[in-house]
């Protein structure tokens, strides 16, 4: 015996099934809709949280820069300090001749020049004040270029040694 399901029978089985996908593909849209909508918030208060702290300063790149003084091998620069109108570094010599110093720049608005050069003998250290500068604001970041200006004692041919200061502007 042979059980034959009629053809409305079929039919209704037929839209139970499509219902029965519409159903299960609307619980997994809303689902998706909800994780996207919990981490969306998430993420907002994370974002929210990293402007304010940028808006307030805390993570200003300026704070964690670190000073530093270099110039081109032969001239060490060991120390250093740049105030708002003043520029200080102690240099040694060790390009294994004597120099005689001509001026000192250090970035555009900051020079000075030494009338007679000063004697500068290969190993020694000597502090080098730079005044008359306007370098900024105190606490502000202060990066710029050294231009030395010396003559070599030996051969009395003029030459320039070049480095670079990124210091935060004291008083």
């Amino acid at each position: 015996m042979e059980h034959r399901i009629s053809v409305k029978t079929q039919r209704l089985y037929m839209s139970l099934a499509v219902i029965d996908a519409e159903v299960n593909m609307m619980a997994r849209a809303q689902a998706a809709m909800e994780f996207l909508m919990t981490y969306g918030w998430a993420l907002l208060v994370v974002v929210a949280a990293i402007a304010t702290l940028a808006y307030f300063g805390v993570l200003s790149p300026d704070r964690f820069v670190p000073e530093k003084c270099t110039m081109s091998p032969g001239i060490s620069c060991s120390s250093f300090r740049v105030d708002t109108n003043a520029a200080q570094l102690y240099l040694r010599n060790g390009l294994g001749q004597d120099l005689s110093i001509d001026s000192i720049k250090v970035g555009d608005n900051c020079q000075r020049t030494y009338s007679p050069a000063v004697q500068f003998l290969n190993g020694d250290a000597k502090n080098f004040n730079i005044t008359g500068c306007t370098n900024g604001a105190i606490g502000s970041r202060f990066k710029e270029d050294i231009v030395i200006d010396y003559t070599d004692a030996e051969s009395g041919i003029a030459k320039k040694i070049e480095g670079q200061i990124t210091a935060k502007i004291a008083q």
